[in-house]
């Protein structure tokens, strides 16, 4: 027998490893880039605040020391505090809910009803949350949805990735297509000068390509997860989870209370929808109705205030890994804030277009934007970041401003389901308790399917003169 050891297999870092890692990156970058800004104007068009195209100018650098490491951390948090808070919340507050037996309840139900229909379900929540996605641009309210997903996915067999991936990639879907998104989509063709959510039949064929995409993704996903459950990315945490999931044989009694706490449930997402559509609701506002709706709908279920006082410290004790990763994750747009090298990073992207010919540089506007993504994950925050210079860059090239618009919407939206800096994507994950590494694991040949999606109609949109201008 050989005295040499077999090879170590390679095992994927811890999701805080990753990240660290991704901080040292950006802490030493602020060595070697040169700390620039570009000066801030008020647009005409939209009355926002957006960069000045022609002001890019070097600055003294500020490089992070490496004290200033240790205290990322907490700088991270108190800068993702009310999406933290908001984590803790809604974890608390839905833990009160399901304390009732009225998820399991309602979830079981449904479940019930779709037996022998289980692949309806992808598709319907798919689409519907597409349309959310693209109208009122939704990305970290999908969090509140999450629970709901993951229970009723089990109940069917499927496991907490793919009850996570109905709710989001179809909030993303909609929101990379930008249909109606006025966050994104209207941000950036107001900097553009176009009229807004000109060019929409073009996005809805974008739409149904996207939501066609992943529906076959997920349905092959999670057949594979419903025949072999040790298939699934989660496999470990289903079992650790195997408890909580909704036994269809021995469904408990659907009653009174039961309705009047789903009820409040319903109610309270209604307000969150039309509070963020129609008055800007935000994380303050939208945990404030869903601690609201844990407060009332425990209330209906029986529970006393010190139940419901248990149940919120148990609901936010188990969310509080996640809640770090979103602090810790924000921590590497604190070092590139504070190394003043953001700037820097978009400037240099936008001058390698100009080397490009004009028949290549659409697909190179989308890999910058792609990019900047990473660095400026904030949808209106890239369009306002970047769309002034993309703009005269576009009329310099001789792209379509609709065009260049095109490339931006896919550049941000895409890649907010994979990258650490997304804090809707974190904030998900950590409500789901799905590891980032597993998440990147299901995810990563959708992503390639997606960004291959969005380059070969940037190309068709290039070709047909997709306008007005």
């Amino acid at each position: 027998m050989s005295d040499l050891a077999a090879p170590k297999r390679f095992k994927v870092p811890h999701t805080y490893v990753i990240l660290i890692g991704v901080i040292v990156l950006m802490a030493a970058l602020t060595y070697i880039l040169p700390a620039g800004v570009y000066d801030k104007i008020k647009s005409p068009s939209t009355g926002k605040m957006v960069v000045d195209p022609a002001s890019y100018h070097v600055v003294e650098s500020t490089p992070i020391k490496p004290f200033d490491l240790l205290l990322v951390m907490e700088k991270g948090l108190k800068a993702a505090s009310s999406i933290v808070f908001f984590i803790f919340i809604v974890g608390g507050a839905f833990q009160i809910v399901t304390a009732t037996g009225a998820v399991e309840a309602g979830v079981g139900r449904v479940a019930s009803k779709l037996q022998g229909k289980e692949k309806l379900l992808i598709p319907v929540l798919l689409v519907l949350f597409s349309i959310l996605g693209g109208t009122i641009g939704m990305a970290e309210e999908a969090i509140v949805f999450v629970p709901i997903g993951i229970a009723l996915a089990r109940a069917l067999g499927f496991d907490a990735i793919t009850g996570t991936a109905m709710i989001t990639l179809g909030a993303a879907c909609g929101f990379s297509s930008g249909f109606m998104n006025p966050f994104t989509v209207g941000v950036a063709q107001g900097i553009a000068e176009l009229p807004i959510f000109s060019g929409i039949a073009f996005r809805l064929v974008i739409l149904a390509a996207m939501l066609a995409v992943t529906t076959w993704y997920l349905l092959r996903y999670g057949e594979m997860v419903r025949r072999d459950p040790l298939k699934s990315h989660v496999a470990e945490l289903e079992n650790e989870e195997k408890d909580k999931r909704v036994d269809l044989s021995a469904l408990p009694e659907f009653r009174l209370r039961h309705m009047f706490v789903l009820l409040s449930v319903v109610g309270g997402l209604t307000a969150i929808v039309i509070g963020v559509f129609k008055f800007g609701w935000y994380f303050s506002e939208i945990g404030a109705v869903f601690l609201g709706v844990g407060i009332l709908g425990g209330a209906f279920g029986g529970l006393g205030p010190s139940r419901q006082a248990q149940e919120f410290v148990k609901g936010a004790k188990g969310l509080v890994f996640g809640a770090l990763v979103v602090g810790v994750a924000r921590g590497i747009l604190v070092v590139m804030q504070d190394g003043q090298i953001i700037d820097t990073i978009v400037y240099g992207l936008a001058s390698a277009i100009k080397t490009l010919p004009k028949s290549i540089s659409v697909i190179g506007m989308y890999i910058v934007q792609v990019v900047i993504n990473f660095f400026i994950p904030s949808g209106s925050g890239q369009a306002a970041a970047t769309m002034p210079i993309m703009t005269p860059l576009a009329d310099v090239v001789g792209i379509n401003r609709q065009v260049a618009v095109l490339a931006f919407q896919f550049g941000d939206g895409f890649t907010n389901s994979i990258i650490p800096t997304s804090a809707a994507l974190m904030g998900v994950l950590s409500v789901a308790n799905i590891p980032y590494e597993k998440w990147v694991k299901f995810i990563w040949p959708l992503m390639l399917i997606w960004i291959g999606i969005g380059a070969a109609f940037l190309i068709i949109a290039n070709i047909i003169n997709y306008g007005p201008f």
